[in-house]
């Protein structure tokens, strides 16, 4: 008699921020409950306290086929609820992660009722994985939580250095109109300009940690994968994937993963394992059933942006001048340097039209009937989220590939329009009202519409991200 074949066993391994462990997480959770995996996900020993302190000890409660574990990240110990220094810890991963995801791996294999792991799932900034991996004979997958058009622009990194586009010579190319010098050989990707590049190649330093990884993950870390994962849908992103599978063929387009995991019934106890590093608000819920349909403005610039003081106020008063009801994310570090505080006029103004919350449930603020618009960061995860309900969008790139997401949406997919990087309240106020009132804002709340009808089409039965994901599987479980 045989024995019985035991479950794919996926260790899955996040980059720690907020952004990427969201996917992360989802894809997870999908693979456990609908395709049978065995799962570890591995949190650093900073955001395993963070979740522990936001969401309590179930946040992190190990199921006997779901299981969380730690490593170090290599930055000094900290209890700090906020995002970590980005190019630290990319640096700190790289150096000392490998090491650690090795060890962990020999370790779990040896525990009784544990199968042996048949793959990594790591983030494409952990792309380090590779390495070990092969070490051990294990194929890795590695997804990059980007946008398709955001990660080609990181692909074509190594292309900017040779070329001679970065470093800048010197800090006036930054305002001098350089930064709108066009890139017409960049295939998959039309009418670019180096601004719509995602920001790391603006600097002046040869050495810069933030560019020298990212060609690092594209150039040694991604060629050896088996397989690349993007949070998209080819509907969304054709030519740019197009360009994409011309260097990394196996590449598997499998969102927008969050309502797929919507999906999963409360029954199954993995449907309550979150991943918010910040306590939820749910109050605003409340109050949003209480508003018209479709007339409130969402403002959240997600869990890395930050802004100075003055940022603050001036949205602060171009919410309150629209007079549109609106509910504003405040994250406690959002001001650089200090804590986000607001003043004592502005909150008398707005009573009773305008709520801030810590943090909330994205998804369900973004999919309840009274949100009628979104002023973000152009983050992928908020980006995706909202083309999936059909939600128009004033956009303020921060950093990273946000500004390549922000192109998009204004200049592809006619669903966004950009606010300057100095913002002023006159110009949020009216940008507010052209969104929720104006000829523009139908016209962008239509576009939005029909990438909300491609975005379902693509996740159902038999659309494109549906059979990618069953793809996707069928090569993981090869290796089992």
């Amino acid at each position: 008699m045989s024995t019985p074949k035991s479950k794919s066993h996926a260790v899955f391994l996040p980059y720690p921020a907020q952004g990427h462990i969201n996917p992360m997480l989802k894809l997870a959770k999908l693979l456990h409950h609908s395709k049978a995996f065995h799962i570890t996900f591995i949190n650093t020993e900073f955001n395993h306290n963070r979740l522990l302190r936001s969401r309590g000890p179930n946040s992190v409660r190990s199921l006997p086929d779901f299981r969380f574990e730690t490593i170090p990240d290599g930055l000094p110990q900290s209890d700090q609820d906020a995002t970590q220094d980005i190019p630290a810890l990319c640096e700190a991963t790289r150096r000392t992660c490998p090491d650690k995801l090795k060890e962990l791996i020999l370790r779990i294999e040896k525990e009784d009722g544990v199968p042996p792991v048949t793959c990594i799932v790591a983030d494409g900034a952990m792309g380090f994985a590779v390495y070990p991996a092969k070490e051990l004979g294990l194929p890795v997958f590695l997804f990059f939580t980007t946008s398709a058009c955001g990660f080609l622009g990181y692909l074509n990194y190594a292309q900017l250095v040779k070329r001679g586009y970065t470093p800048f010579k010197d800090e006036s190319f930054f305002t001098n109109g350089y930064l709108d010098t066009p890139l017409d050989w960049v295939d998959g990707m039309n009418n670019v300009r180096l601004r719509d590049l995602p920001s790391f190649i603006q600097t002046t330093d040869p050495d810069d940690i933030m560019v020298n990884i990212n060609i690092k993950q594209c150039e040694d870390d991604a060629p050896h994968a088996t397989g690349i994962i993007l949070n998209t849908f080819e509907d969304l992103e054709h030519d740019v994937l197009h360009a994409i599978r011309s260097r990394l063929p196996n590449t598997y387009t499998v969102g927008p993963i969050s309502p797929l995991v919507r999906c999963i019934p409360k029954s199954d106890p993995i449907a309550s394992i979150g991943s918010n590093l910040w306590k939820e608000d749910t109050g605003c819920m409340e109050w949003l059933d209480k508003q018209v349909a479709a007339s409130v403005v969402y403002v959240n610039f997600g869990s890395i942006a930050v802004m100075t003081a003055e940022q603050l106020l001036e949205f602060a008063w171009g919410l309150a001048g629209s007079m549109h009801p609106f509910l504003w994310v405040v994250r406690a570090d959002l001001v650089q340097g200090s804590n986000a505080v607001l003043p004592k006029e502005f909150l008398e103004e707005i009573e009773g039209r305008g709520v801030m919350v810590g943090w909330c449930n994205q998804e369900e603020v973004l999919a309840h009937r009274a949100i009628g618009g979104f002023l973000n960061h152009c983050g992928w995860n908020s980006t995706i989220e909202s083309i999936y309900e059909g939600v128009p969008m004033i956009c303020w790139p921060f950093f990273a590939e946000q500004p390549t997401n922000c192109k998009y949406l204004c200049n592809e997919w006619g669903m966004g329009m950009e606010i300057g990087g100095n913002v002023k309240r006159g110009e949020v106020e009216a940008m507010v009202r052209e969104l929720m009132d104006g000829e523009k804002g139908k016209e962008m709340r239509k576009r939005a519409g029909e990438w909300k009808d491609k975005a379902r089409a693509a996740i159902m039965a038999g659309g494109s991200s549906y059979n990618n994901l069953d793809k996707l599987v069928e090569q993981m479980n090869q290796f089992n």
